[in-house]
């Protein structure tokens, strides 16, 4: 008999376990639901279910770059010997691939059938946790770096207002080593202009009341009170702000001041479009 999608997903419902298996358990059954269920519990299959509880720690950030678009996929499982294993790396790959081409920008129920899938073949619970995508304009480039054994991705978007300012071999190289930057700093936007004003705010606040409980500021006059957090609060934006930090490369420099002098050597204004940082478990 024909089995049906829904027929596949009732024995999902029923066992946890991945469609490519429960469609090939119904087949072997003639859909017979109860005795697939059956069939399942004898392979070990249905306990994916009971699997799902575990926590999932480890993982693995997976990239894709082509035609001026990026994608980061991340899938967490329970330990880093899985996060390892050839078969979850090739399946971060795959899905990274699969939402390039489709233009996905968050997980659907045939992205997750395949991470259970993989889940019920190795007997560890595994989940689809994130997808981000980054979009170059025209004649932008974008640089992907992927930290460690996966536990980082960044991909880094910087366009040019000279069209053939990133054929060099030295500019790209530049773009990938801003990459190398967001994964080692992870900065919370591109410039103060990106920054959560309300955040921003309390962050103002709670500097303020600190300096409130300090005793050596008791006797200060308010203008320099006043200095004192406007200094403190710049120095947060810096920390914070990918081109006001300290370039990873040259850190005598700002991002910006190195954005600015590889631009001058290329004869190209640069520009940081975009950037997307990934972490497992972050």
């Amino acid at each position: 008999m024909a089995i049906t999608a829904a027929d596949v997903k009732k024995l999902r419902d029923l066992t946890g376990v991945g469609p490519a298996e429960c469609k090939n358990v119904l087949t072997e059954t003639n859909g017979d639901i109860d005795k697939a269920v059956k069939v399942l519990k004898e392979k070990g299959l249905a306990a994916a279910e009971k699997r799902s509880d575990r926590a999932t720690n480890q993982g693995r950030v997976s990239v894709k770059v082509a035609d001026g678009k990026a994608v980061l996929v991340e899938i967490d499982t329970e330990t880093d010997f899985v996060a390892r294993n050839p078969d979850f790396i090739a399946l971060g790959d795959k899905i990274a691939g699969i939402a390039l081409a489709e233009g996905l920008s968050e997980p659907n129920e045939e992205l997750h059938g395949m991470v259970k899938d993989l889940a019920t073949k190795i007997r560890e619970n595994m989940s689809l946790k994130s997808i981000k995508t980054v979009k170059a304009p025209a004649g932008a480039h974008i640089a992907s770096y992927i930290h460690g054994d996966g536990a980082i991705g960044v991909v880094v978007c910087v366009s040019a207002d000279k069209p053939d300012a990133f054929n060099s071999e030295d500019a790209q190289k530049f773009v990938f080593s801003l990459a190398m930057h967001v994964a080692a700093f992870n900065p919370a936007a591109i410039s103060a202009d990106g920054l959560d004003a309300v955040k921003l705010k309390e962050q103002e606040e709670i500097f303020r009341k600190q300096m409130e409980t300090d005793e050596k500021l008791k006797e200060k006059p308010a203008n320099v009170l006043e200095g004192i957090l406007k200094g403190k609060i710049n120095k947060y934006i810096s920390d914070i702000c990918f081109v006001d930090q300290a370039y990873i490369k040259n850190d005598k420099i700002k991002v910006g001041q190195a954005l600015a002098e590889t631009g001058k050597t290329l004869g190209a204004k640069l520009k940081i479009e975009s950037f997307c940082l990934l972490k497992v478990g972050g």
